[in-house]
């Protein structure tokens, strides 16, 4: 196997996925091996069953090694936002007299502004922006001449419930495991940096977790998760219209939010059973269920400050609602704010659902060539 593959592991909250791939030409990646199942999810900061998530985990992993004819022995696993903390801050480092800015300042000034957070272990740190001593606005001070320098940093934490849970399931196995912020790992893959250089807002709507978060350069600001999501309106739909779950999953992306009032019922089958749906009382329970997400969306930029952030579009991602037709139309009339959907821009995985394990593989793949020659995947 190519020592240039990675295989990465993409927690979301109700499916697993893990990936074996590497960089192609122009950007784009070749995937080796790709295998997803469903699991129970998590909410609070908690699995709902760490047995069945290891079965999971572990049914995955050996159809992935199968396919590949290879053990894995390094493993990136995606920290979702649920298990992240995020802690932003200004260090600055200086120097005795006007240096050459290298890597070496950047680790120190990186040092200096991390803090230990307890429950969290600390993953990586990354900034939005520089400042030098003479207030040049930097992206990359590497080669810049200084007398000290200053920045806008991220830091990344886990929770050391999850760390603690991956290494109860992997416990036995000879397989090195890393850790990624998924939120970054988006943020970065899937917005361009010309339109990171000054702020960005993502919005990730999974099934039961939301994240929200703001962005400039390449670190994240500020973020906020909420237990909301597709789970909600499917929900809503069981409840109101006496459905099970896979009818309701079904009705789901059959609904159109653009449907005008006093337009009727609709005929639906699932599964050899016939439904029938009032029109304009299905719209009203997708709608309430969005609303969910709205209102998450909502309290997130009731706390951000400045007028430049007044027009920046919301990028809508995740599996949630990208199969709605209308969705994006009704939240932006709740947020008051442009909202588009971004995704991958690869062919057959230009999808939102498949926003989040492309881009971990992204950041896997970086980390994989700047770790050097034994950063390898597999043994020999």
């Amino acid at each position: 196997m190519n020592r240039k593959s990675v295989a990465v592991m993409d927690i979301r909250s109700s499916k697993i996925t893990i990936v074996v791939g590497e960089r192609g030409v122009n950007n784009t990646f070749v995937f080796k091996a790709i295998k997803s199942a469903e699991y129970g999810g998590y909410r609070n900061g908690a699995f709902y069953s760490e047995k069945q998530l290891s079965e999971v985990v572990s049914s995955t992993l050996q159809e992935v090694e199968k396919v590949c004819g290879e053990r894995i022995r390094r493993l990136y696993i995606g920290v979702p936002g649920e298990f992240l903390y995020v802690n932003l801050a200004e260090p600055v480092t200086g120097f005795p007299k006007r240096r050459r800015i290298s890597s070496r300042e950047i680790d120190a000034l990186y040092d200096s502004g991390r803090e230990n957070v307890e429950g969290m272990t600390f993953l990586r740190a990354s900034c939005a922006i520089f400042t030098t001593g003479d207030k040049r606005v930097v992206v990359d001070p590497v080669g810049v001449m200084s007398t000290s320098l200053k920045g806008l940093v991220s830091y990344f934490y886990c929770s050391n419930y999850f760390i603690g849970t991956m290494a109860k399931i992997f416990a036995g196995t000879e397989i090195r495991l890393e850790y990624l912020p998924a939120t970054l790992a988006m943020s970065c893959y899937l917005i361009p940096s010309e339109t990171r250089d000054e702020y960005a807002f993502l919005l990730d709507v999974g099934d039961f977790s939301t994240t929200v978060m703001l962005m400039q350069g390449n670190a994240i600001l500020k973020q906020s998760t909420a237990p909301v999501g597709r789970a909600q309106i499917l929900a809503g739909l069981m409840e109101n219209f006496s459905l099970p779950y896979d009818a309701a999953t079904a009705l789901l992306p059959k609904t159109n939010l653009y449907t005008r009032s006093n337009s009727g019922k609709m005929e639906f089958s699932s599964k050899n059973s016939s439904y029938e749906i009032d029109l304009d009382r299905l719209v009203e329970t997708v709608k309430d269920g969005l609303d969910a997400v709205c209102e998450c969306v909502g309290e997130f930029m009731e706390n951000m400050q400045g007028r430049e952030l007044d027009y920046k579009p919301l990028y809508v991602t995740g599996e949630g609602i990208y199969d709605i037709r209308g969705a994006l139309e009704h939240m932006s009339k709740r947020v008051d704010r442009v909202c588009e959907y971004i995704s991958p821009n690869l062919p057959y995985y230009d999808k939102p659902s498949m926003s989040s394990f492309v881009s971990l593989v992204d950041m896997a793949c970086t980390d994989n060539t700047q770790g050097g020659f034994f950063n390898h995947l597999f043994g020999g």
